[in-house]
């Protein structure tokens, strides 16, 4: 850069000295602001001059001693405006290269500013304290100033420079070079730009050359020489023409080495020859290794050595590299034909040597680019031996990573991306050198588009994601990321169960991208997995967005994304805490602002927010999706408003809400809001769906004991319906909700009344008697069958008892206790207690016979209990009916509720008169340790039944005797820790056994 400036020496005033000088500060500081390289230093140099500026519109004396100052300060601000409007108009490479000079320049320039400025004698003028001191302060500050070149500007000089020493600078080495220069003058590197900034800093050196700047110019040639290197400089056809013409110049066979190539110590070809003070030839690393060792002679000579001096010997190692590169021309001329052989074994040797070729340089890989390489190694990656393929592989990587060219003609190769991506998956070393080759095709934003687009790509790499090898996956990742630039690229890896890239979009993407991705969520089959891990990494927030989004379409899609993620209970609890229901409801109600299957989609999408919430864990914060009144009624109202797939959505959404945590108040208000005569005319209608979730929602809120309610809308009508579901549905959970509802009605007479006029008994005793018992939701039906026989079985009304058993259901009711479940025998126990209740007032007596019958017949034997004539059907004896063992063993049962049901049963043999005969048939069945084991239960109140029933046991001796020593721990246990009423009773019977005396303070 030229440095030279023309200043008039002609005199002038001293005013108008003051003028120029002037306007030079304010032309400088204007030309500094269009620097686009130094721009720091320039701007902090034109903050002195501004300063300068104030200083001299001062009013200063206008003394001699300060105009020559002022020629000085002059002077060098011109040089300095020179500076500025060269680094604004030449080449930016150009000003990169030479900016440590520009920095001197500059710094040269504020120091004689400063030094002129410290000339000035400020005592002779006339101005005040304040402007001395700040003219001495600039003055200060100038002379101290520095200028720094920037850390990536002496970074990209330090590279050049050792470029020059040709220290194994190739084409790598230059790409990565301009790169740096182009971050470091702020300009794009792509490779059009880079050619362009190139060529015009060869038109700066060229005017370099012009002005015979000597020394420049040879500088400028070797750089311009390195970065030629560079593939932005040259073109491809260029430095193919030039290839071609100097492998033709060659000879068909590889050269010996010159004996002058070998070194002397090693006896291998030189890599790094250097001359010693000997003027003898050796490898570098071997004379350094000697020298130590501490052998100062030399090896050939045996002449000392000066072992601080030694010489790159350039001319021998260019002539090596010479000799290197022309037999390697020669090998990877002569290899390629041999890759069509029909061999394996010499075409693994040929590969082998190809792979040690294109590792040692760059450019033996553009070489081998230039020598149409790459269709072949394409072809052999269809080769069934697999070592020819992964040579293959890792040959084509090697290319790949040199340019986008190479990338571009790997994957324009006819089936080039499918042959790689079936390496993928091969044995795990394939394809990790298949995924290697994949992953650096990626980074071509033109190979990229296609990569996603070959079939089972996406799904391989996905698979690969979860692989053992660490690498592996992190290269499947990385590519992934690169393809995910492709909405559909994005779809497919949903599809194959990787959402990351989706949901990055669905949360910060456009808004029509944000609706593609909601969409493939609401397309895609998900797993319960998915489901949740999907919603953990943050989808319901960017989906909610969209549930408010005025856009109509924003909102459908969002639904149904949500309608599949709500499925899941947790996902579910998490949609309402993060605010899910109002924008939902919204939607439900308001019919301006959706369609009609957008509001199916909703209302089933809060009956899954409902079910959620029904299997919340305890120990946690109850989630409520209703909480006040009102929000129940508008839910509900819309039962009576809306088409079968709102209904049938709604109807299980309560149904769901009457098991949840606050589900008492929501069966209690339901009932307050006259739900049970909306639901008793659905209990009507055709449409099975609607009904069977009517029948359903009508057994939940018939479960508490407030039933006053159903009294005004279960008629003769509503019974009949009932029964007729039982009898016609095939849906059994429908069957079961509806015996569950006649079982759990009131115990009103006349709707009993009713029920057996419309045949439930029959309707009850099919049930019971029906196949498939084992099924879940059949052993419901017998459950609630049985439950709803107990209303038929109470022993204040034997003409029902008597429809009852006519039907053959007490033979039914003994069976279940054999093999119901713990509810069915429960109540199964119940009907025989209640039905034993009555057994004493019909047990038939015997009628005394005449003397002549009693010769005649043999006599007549009643009931051991009843002392009569019992039967099933006419006394419904439990005895008769074979209940007694069965009611024995129960009393074993682990769940209270049937225990105490069978003691209860077995307790009506011992009533009143019948205490004896009772006691003795208890004996016999081997029914009173059991009763006696019953002392220890954890109920009270089987406790105290126990109690109650040994107390009338043990009045008579002979049963005392033999079971009273059994008794007498559990009786003592509960007349020390139990209250009064059970201490007394046990005390009673502690004394009827003669532990305590009859004046005990227990009693």
């Amino acid at each position: 850069m030229a440095t030279g400036v023309i200043i008039s020496t002609s005199p002038i005033s001293a005013s108008d000295l003051f003028s120029q000088t002037v306007l030079a500060i304010i032309d400088t500081v204007n030309a500094a602001k269009g620097v686009l390289i130094q721009k720091e230093n320039f701007k902090k140099f034109s903050t002195y001059l501004e300063i300068l500026k104030e200083l001299l519109e001062q009013n200063l004396d206008r003394s001699k001693s300060l105009e020559n100052a002022l020629e000085t300060i002059n002077r060098e601000i011109k040089v300095a405006k020179h500076l500025a409007l060269e680094c604004r108009k030449r080449n930016r490479i150009y000003i990169l290269i030479t900016c440590r000079k520009i920095v001197k320049l500059l710094e040269g320039s504020t120091k004689e500013i400063g030094r002129a400025l410290s000339l000035i004698p400020l005592t002779s003028l006339d101005v005040s304290l304040d402007i001395k001191n700040r003219v001495i302060k600039l003055s200060e500050d100038m002379l101290g100033a520095v200028y720094w070149v920037t850390a990536a500007e002496d970074a990209v000089i330090k590279k050049i420079e050792l470029g020059i020493q040709g220290r194994n600078f190739d084409r790598s080495c230059a790409n990565q070079l301009l790169v740096h220069i182009a971050e470091a003058i702020g300009i794009s590197p792509e490779q059009s730009e880079l050619k362009k900034e190139f060529e015009e800093f060869k038109r700066e050196v060229e005017d370099a050359t012009l002005r015979k700047d000597l020394a420049e110019d040879v500088q400028m040639e070797q750089i311009i020489t390195l970065l030629k290197k560079a593939d932005a400089t040259t073109s491809l056809d260029e430095k193919k023409k030039k290839y071609i013409e100097r492998r033709n110049a060659l000879g068909r066979q590889p050269l010996e080495p010159l004996q002058s190539f070998y070194c002397p110590i090693t006896q291998a070809v030189m890599v790094d020859p250097v001359e010693t003070t000997s003027g003898r030839t050796f490898e570098r690393s071997a004379i350094e290794k000697c020298f130590a060792e501490g052998n100062n002679l030399c090896p050939l000579t045996m002449v000392p050595l000066n072992t601080s001096v030694i010489r790159p010997n350039k001319t021998l190692r260019e002539s090596i590299e010479e000799w290197r590169e022309r037999n390697t021309i020669i090998n990877i001329v002569s290899i390629k034909p041999r890759l069509q052989s029909s061999e394996e074994t010499e075409m693994l040797q040929s590969l082998s040597k190809l792979q040690d070729i294109c590792t040692e340089r760059v450019l033996h890989r553009e070489w081998m680019t230039m020598e149409d390489y790459i269709p072949v190694l394409v072809g052999l990656l269809s080769a069934k031996n697999r070592e020819i393929r992964k040579h293959a592989l890792f040959i084509l990587f090697m290319l790949a990573k040199d340019s986008d060219d190479n990338k571009e003609r790997i994957s324009k190769v006819d089936n080039a991306l499918e042959s790689i991506v079936r390496s993928l998956a091969r044995q795990i070393d394939e394809g990790k050198l298949a995924l290697q080759l994949l992953l650096e095709l990626s980074r071509s934003n033109v190979v990229r588009d296609s990569i996603g687009s070959v079939h089972g790509c996406i799904l391989l790499l996905v698979t690969m994601l979860s692989s053992d090898d660490i690498q592996a996956a992190k290269d499947a990742q990385e590519l992934l990321e690169n393809l995910s630039f492709l909405d559909q690229n994005v779809i497919e890896m949903a599809k194959a169960n990787h959402f990351k890239p989706l949901l990055q979009l669905l949360s910060s993407g456009p808004e029509n991208v944000r609706l593609i991705m909601a969409q493939t969520f609401s397309e895609i089959e998900l797993t319960d997995h998915y489901k949740l891990s999907i919603v953990k990494d943050g989808a319901l927030s960017p989906l909610l967005q969209m549930l408010s989004h005025g856009d109509l379409e924003m909102k459908k899609v969002a639904v149904k994304a949500l309608l599949q993620l709500s499925d899941l209970p947790q996902n579910g609890l998490q949609m309402i805490k993060e605010g899910a229901v109002g924008p939902l409801f919204e939607l439900l109600y308001r019919h301006s602002l959706s369609s009609p299957a957008l509001r199916e989609q909703v209302a089933a999408t809060i009956m899954h927010l409902a079910i959620s919430t029904t299997l919340q864990e305890a120990d946690q914060e109850q989630i409520l999706l209703l909480e006040s009144e009102e929000d129940i009624f508008k839910l509900f109202s819309l039962v009576s408003l809306t088409g079968p797939d709102i209904q049938r959505s709604i109807l299980h959404t309560f149904q769901a809400l009457c098991h949840s945590p606050n589900g008492l108040d929501i069966r209690k208000k339901l009932r307050q809001l006259s739900a049970v005569q909306v639901l008793v005319q659905l209990c009507e209608v055709d449409n099975h769906p609607i009904r069977e979730n009517a029948v359903k929602l009508f057994r939940c809120l018939i479960e508490d004991e407030d039933k006053d309610t159903f009294l005004e809308h279960v008629g003769q009508r509503c019974i009949e319906t009932l029964l007729r579901i039982i009898k016609t549905s095939d849906d059994v959970e429908e069957t079961a909700a509806a015996m569950g509802i006649i079982s759990k009605l009131p115990m009103d007479p006349q709707l009993n009344q009713l029920l057996i006029d419309a045949e439930a008994v029959q309707t009850i005793f099919a049930c019971l008697t029906d196949g498939n018992k084992n099924d879940l939701h059949k052993r419901q039906v017998i459950e609630n069958a049985v439950g709803a026989l107990c209303r038929f079985t109470v022993s204040t009304n034997q003409e029902w008892q008597k429809i009852v058993a006519e039907a053959g259901l007490i033979p039914v009711l003994v069976h279940l206790l054999v093999s119901g479940t713990a509810l069915t025998k429960q109540n199964a126990a119940i009907s025989l207690k209640q039905f034993s209740q009555s057994s004493v007032s019909l047990s038939k007596p015997i009628k005394k016979r005449g003397i002549f019958q009693c010769c005649l017949a043999a006599p007549e034997t009643g009931c051991p209990v009843h002392l009569g004539i019992c039967t099933v059907e006419s006394s419904f004896c439990i005895l008769q009916a074979n209940a007694l063992e069965p009611l024995v063993r129960m009393l074993g049962e682990p769940d209270i509720g049937p225990c105490e049901a069978s003691l209860d049963a077995l307790l009506t043999l011992i009533d009143d008169e019948r205490l004896q005969s009772g006691s003795k048939v208890l004996a016999e069945a081997n029914a009173i340790v059991p009763i006696i084991k019953l002392l220890s239960s954890p109920s009270e109140k089987l406790q105290e039944k126990s109690l109650t029933a040994l107390e009338r046991i043990f009045r008579l001796v002979e049963f005392k005797l033999k079971y009273g020593t059994s008794a007498q721990m559990p009786l003592v246990e509960i007349a020390q820790r139990k209250n009064s009423q059970m201490k007394s009773l046990a005390a009673r019977v502690l004394a009827q056994l003669n532990v305590l005396g009859q004046q005990s303070s227990f009693f």
